[in-house]
């Protein structure tokens, strides 16, 4: 087979492999649309073979005709869901810290700054268990809770858990806002539970 031959091919399968990448079917993943354009190379050189060296211009040239073989939808795709995710962790951080500033209150008998609440003996009790150190709104679970949240969301991927840190920092801060004031103790200390959880992951993936 002649050298034309095969590149006649290529440059019709290439055409066809990137229209599969750039517009997957409805309801077909990205995967699938590049599984099904890598059979459609495999079946279009089936039975051709030819052995020839490439000149270091042409490699190049094949490089860089890869590199521009993308989907753009897919990348815009991803980086909402990725921004819809770290905004989804920035409200659970808003909510659990302002909770757990409100338990805190209520084990100590004080009112939050927009509370009518008179806080009763059961109320106080069961606020004072969950605030234990091995309580619901404690510092271990409240921080492991955050953490966690931000490695479901992200499957552990570290760019993405370093969006997911700053997403913490910034949850944390509207709970500031919504409070009005600094944050009880346990917050405070659940605050560096969480970035110390955040920063031993970093480690031990720099180390893997």
């Amino acid at each position: 087979m002649s050298v034309n031959g095969i590149t006649g091919s290529a440059t019709s399968v290439s055409e066809a492999y990137s229209k599969q990448m750039v517009k997957p079917a409805d309801g077909v993943k990205a995967e699938s649309a590049t599984a099904s354009a890598s059979d459609a190379v495999s079946k279009a050189f089936d039975g051709q073979s030819a052995v020839y060296e490439k000149s270091a211009e042409s490699a190049d040239k094949a490089s860089d005709k890869s590199s521009k073989v993308a989907n753009p939808e897919l990348v815009k795709k991803l980086n909402m869901e990725l921004e819809a995710r770290t905004t989804q962790l920035q409200n659970i951080v808003n909510q659990l810290i302002s909770k757990q500033g409100l338990t805190y209150n209520h084990a100590n008998g004080l009112k939050g700054l927009y509370e009518a609440l008179e806080v009763d003996a059961e109320t106080k009790a069961q606020a004072e268990k969950d605030i234990a150190e091995d309580g619901y709104f404690g510092v271990d679970q409240t921080s492991s809770r955050i953490f966690d949240f931000a490695m479901a969301l992200t499957g552990g991927d570290k760019e993405k858990m370093e969006k997911m840190k700053d997403a913490f920092l910034k949850g944390y801060k509207q709970a500031e806002d919504t409070w009005g004031d600094k944050l009880p103790d346990i917050c405070q200390k659940t605050y560096d539970a969480v970035l110390k959880k955040f920063e031993d992951y970093a480690n031990a993936e720099e180390e893997a």
